[in-house]
């Protein structure tokens, strides 16, 4: 078992229909040759045909040597380690789907990897016992190990992660506060005028610890907060 290298999902290959992100190695006669970089580099292949709907006059300007595709799974060879491809039948929701999906499992592949590097325990090894179990329970891994920050009892259930994974999801995926602001007018046509706003603002400051109220000119203020959430932020100035 290697300590840096694994497919991201349980199963060794594809299902026939599967979204699949790509990186092109080679652009030859018969098409392009690829791997699939959520299942640790396994060859596959996109036959010309299946590039385009369109007719095809430069190859080039379709797909290139480097780049990340989405293609679709048309057939599995198990036995011989041939996966054909397919781009032309991949619709801008693929892509979208397929490239949220990716990036989730290449975030939950660092954290295992960089957890595997400080263990010195293989990286399969931490999918086995962790990846892939959670992403059974969970549906993907990275949404249980970002719930593991506030509810780790539920996620951790029946499992002793090492100290270095929970240390480095706590300082990777812990949300960064966002300082969310209001610029409000503020009048009073009452008896007490400037001192009955100066009183409601206050009291708005008591109620809510992490609202500041700031003068800027009359009758403009300003009030700001900071939460993890930007829409509870919001809530809460509201």
């Amino acid at each position: 078992m290697s300590l840096t290298h694994c497919r991201f999902y349980e199963a060794k290959y594809p299902e026939v229909d599967e979204l699949v992100m790509v990186n092109v190695k080679q652009i030859a006669e018969m098409g392009a040759y690829v791997k699939l970089l959520e299942y640790d580099d396994i060859d596959g292949m996109i036959l010309l045909s299946e590039l385009s709907r369109r007719r095809i006059r430069s190859v080039q300007k379709l797909i290139r040597v480097g780049r990340n595709e989405v293609a679709v799974v048309l057939r599995v060879d198990k036995d011989k380690g041939y996966i054909d491809l397919s781009k032309r039948r991949v619709s801008p929701e693929d892509v979208l789907r397929c490239e949220e999906r990716y990036n989730k499992s290449r975030s939950v592949h660092s954290i295992l990897r960089h957890v595997a590097e400080k263990t010195g325990t293989p990286l399969e090894r931490l999918y086995e016992e962790i990846g892939w179990p959670l992403q059974r329970r969970f549906g993907h891994a990275l949404d249980a190990f970002r719930l593991s920050i506030t509810d780790p009892d539920t996620v951790w259930e029946g499992v002793t992660p090492p100290k270095e994974l929970t240390e480095y999801i706590a300082s990777r995926l812990t949300p960064q506060p966002i300082k969310v602001r209001a610029d409000v007018e503020v009048t009073c046509f009452g008896y007490d005028g400037i001192d009955a706003i100066k009183s409601a603002l206050k009291a708005a400051e008591s109620v809510e610890d992490e609202v500041k109220v700031r003068l800027v000119a009359p009758p403009l203020y300003v009030l700001t907060c900071q939460t993890g959430v930007k829409s509870q932020g919001i809530q809460v100035l509201e």
